[in-house]
């Protein structure tokens, strides 16, 4: 299947019967914006009608999140990150929906590690040599993030659980601005998207230490990953998925994760996706339900013992 897929035999109880909205909620030209466009083509082939995607920004992404759960018309969809699905209510129980009650998961469509970087002026030019110096450091060195909740945020404090390291966490308002303030010599440490990452390396401006996942990604190939270099069970990703309302009918669920899931497998999809700096999945409803469950559990832990919160 891919971009040219056509309207199957298979879709029946006439739907969908017309346009589906794919809501995002952060703005145009924003990562999950342009995953949601590269999709919305070849799933309007595939469905038979047009997919829109509509911009609901403002959150973290929580805004569009809150929409999609609280529609009834079974031709609304989400396209969305890790937070608004997993952490999102565990950071703010005033948040007025709840990702495991209202929303279900359609299908899992791209995954990427974070990159744990250092400054070039650092003495470390492997994990083992800035492990020991980040220990003997203490809480001297510093680490940004993109913000109190964010990934970024919970990946280092989960890493320094693991590796009895204490930087002092310094939020920014994006990863972008993390990265200029390694350049400048506010930072000790931070752990960056692949494309901003690698980017700051061919540059010669940060260096590498290794990625965040379980294994190696093909995003940054030549990096090890965190059990490569000793941090056990250990396995960070940033990701997007396609979720629906909790009203939407299973049967369409289903129809959906299936197509998405071809979709994202071609191969045409599947650059266009990686240029963005996504490795793809496509999963069917339980295996997103799945990796939604262990997130959860492995971030809940963190954000439940160092208490913290956004709302």
């Amino acid at each position: 299947m891919g971009a040219k897929a056509q309207k199957p035999a298979q879709l029946s109880n006439n739907w969908p019967n017309r346009t589906l909205q794919l809501v995002v909620g952060f703005p145009a030209g924003s990562s999950p914006d342009l995953t949601a466009r590269t999709l919305a083509e070849p799933l309007s082939k595939a469905l038979g009608q047009t997919v829109i995607v509509v911009n609901k920004v403002g959150a973290g992404g929580n805004i569009a999140a809150d929409f999609v759960a609280k529609a009834k018309d079974d031709h609304t969809l989400g396209l969305m990150i890790n937070g608004n699905l997993t952490t999102a209510k565990l950071l703010n129980p005033k948040l007025t929906y709840d990702p495991l009650k209202d929303l279900q998961p359609v299908s899992l469509v791209g995954i990427s590690p974070l990159v744990l970087m250092v400054p070039n002026s650092a003495s470390s030019s492997d994990f083992k040599s800035f492990l020991s110096a980040a220990v003997q450091a203490g809480d001297r060195w510093s680490y940004g993030s993109p913000g109190v909740g964010t990934l970024g945020h919970i990946g280092m404090e989960l890493f320094k659980n693991k590796t009895k390291t204490q930087a002092v966490h310094v939020p920014y308002p994006g990863y972008a601005q993390v990265a200029s303030a390694m350049i400048g010599g506010q930072l000790h440490l931070s752990m960056l998207p692949p494309a901003l990452a690698m980017a700051q390396v061919k540059g010669d401006k940060l260096r590498a230490i290794g990625v965040t996942s379980s294994g190696r990604s093909l995003l940054a190939p030549d990096l090890p990953s965190m059990a490569e270099v000793g941090v056990k069970d250990f396995n960070l990703e940033i990701w997007n998925a396609v979720a629906a309302p909790k009203s939407m009918p299973t049967s369409a669920v289903n129809q959906l994760a299936g197509f998405i899931s071809e979709i994202v497998r071609s191969s045409e999809i599947r650059q266009k996706l990686f240029t963005q700096g996504w490795q793809v999945v496509g999963s069917s409803p339980e295996g997103l339900h799945r990796r939604i469950q262990s997130d959860t559990a492995q971030f809940g832990q963190i954000i439940s013992q160092l208490k913290i919160s956004n709302d």
